[in-house]
């Protein structure tokens, strides 16, 4: 497990300060509900040309995968070395990017074969990955995004703050719409984000998503956000979840 839940109280005291009405508050309403993998610890989660792609981590277990929408199954899967721990992806142009956690390495495929195209040096953690169209956008489980070209060289370092404070725990990432939704590690919030500011719009309250019936033991965190661009229509999901939701933003 990733080892920041010194600073959770924080971030989470920082997310509670919307008592001046600026920051939009959401909750959520299901719209439909599909399978999804028990096996899948959600790190990346995104559309591409109509495909639906996620990534997946732990040691021994790391994928990344085409997943057919309406049973959760894998259509075609790529499988790491024990000593890789996945974390997000993303497709920009012709290529498929993949993070790790603390390998210190990135991955790069072709984005329709799969085929192994290159490894680069990552200077961070690997946390959360997507892009605006021209550029990757990650985050390290700060209160930082990063946003880099395609040989992630670093272009600028945006700190996300809520009302002024910091918002740490930045996870996984889905660039919506010209805003940046991102996970708050450990919690049932997404923040949504003005990405030439930094500052946090709105917030999207996810409690009792997965209803406490479908939980086990195995079940762990809120992750994962995708949005298809086709339809505009929003998926999320979780990590070792039985249930991936498409989803609508009711405001408060």
């Amino acid at each position: 497990m990733k080892k920041y839940l010194l600073i959770i109280g924080l971030a989470l005291l920082s997310l509670c300060s919307c008592a001046d009405g600026k920051v939009r508050q959401y909750r959520l309403q299901v719209v439909k509900e599909y399978p999804h993998d028990t096996q899948s610890y959600t790190q990346g989660l995104f559309f591409d040309g109509g495909t639906f792609y996620e990534s997946t981590g732990q040691y021994g277990e790391s994928t990344f995968r085409t997943v057919d929408l309406a049973t959760g199954k894998a259509l075609r899967k790529l499988d790491f070395g024990r000593k890789y721990f996945v974390e997000g992806s993303v497709i920009l142009g012709d290529d498929l990017y993949i993070l790790t956690w603390t390998n210190k390495v990135a991955f790069v495929y072709d984005a329709k074969t799969l085929a192994y195209k290159q490894t680069f040096t990552y200077p961070r953690e690997g946390w959360g990955l997507t892009t605006d169209g021209k550029q990757l956008i990650a985050s390290d489980g700060s209160q930082n995004l990063y946003f880099m070209d395609r040989q992630f060289k670093l272009q600028n370092t945006l700190p996300v703050t809520l009302n002024g404070r910091a918002v740490n725990l930045l996870n996984e990432l889905e660039y919506i719409d010209g805003k940046i939704w991102a996970n708050v590690y450990t919690s049932d919030l997404i923040v949504i984000i003005d990405p030439k500011t930094g500052a946090v719009e709105a917030t999207v309250d996810c409690t009792g998503l997965l209803p406490r019936q479908l939980r086990d033991s195995r079940t762990d965190v809120l992750n994962g956000i995708a949005r298809d661009p086709a339809s505009g229509k929003v998926y999320l999901t979780g990590k070792y979840w039985p249930r991936l939701y498409e989803v609508k933003l009711v405001e408060k």
